[in-house]
């Protein structure tokens, strides 16, 4: 089973983030991926160690955008770390937690989780792209 492992303590400093601001707010989420063997069939766990919270540039309440600064910030944090950055976080504060499709097209240049808070329903959805390349939803749990 594909899974979102994150403990209820980042998933809470996500939502405060989420819900301070009224435009869509970002971060990369760093973690290990890891194969995991359930009734002979290959799932795959995201493991969210990390967050390295960044600015959304745009300050708009339907895009966001990272600086290039801060994602190559982001990814020698993971590197420092000895880990991957598996994804990407951000808000939609007037919208349901889906892909919209600015967010699919983004999601090909930018493989891995993509976790969603929505301001409307105060909820936390994670997605990635199957391999039709269409949003396939995926359970997120705090424990491994």
């Amino acid at each position: 089973m594909t899974k979102v492992v994150i403990d209820y303590h980042n998933l809470e400093l996500l939502e405060k983030y989420a819900e301070s601001q009224t435009y869509e707010v970002c971060a990369m989420l760093i973690g290990d991926n890891e194969k995991n063997i359930y009734k002979n069939k290959d799932g795959i766990s995201y493991h969210v160690e990390y967050i390295f919270f960044t600015e959304n540039t745009e300050k708009s309440p339907v895009h966001f955008t990272i600086s290039k600064e801060q994602l190559q910030e982001g990814y020698k944090i993971a590197a420092n770390l000895e880990m991957d950055v598996i994804g990407i976080f951000h808000s939609h504060p007037n919208n349901k937690a889906y892909p919209s499709v600015t967010d699919e097209r983004f999601m090909k240049i930018n493989p891995g989780i993509w976790i969603i808070y929505s301001g409307i329903d105060r909820e936390f959805e994670a997605f990635a792209l199957d391999e039709n390349e269409q949003p396939k939803e995926f359970r997120i749990t705090d424990d491994s």
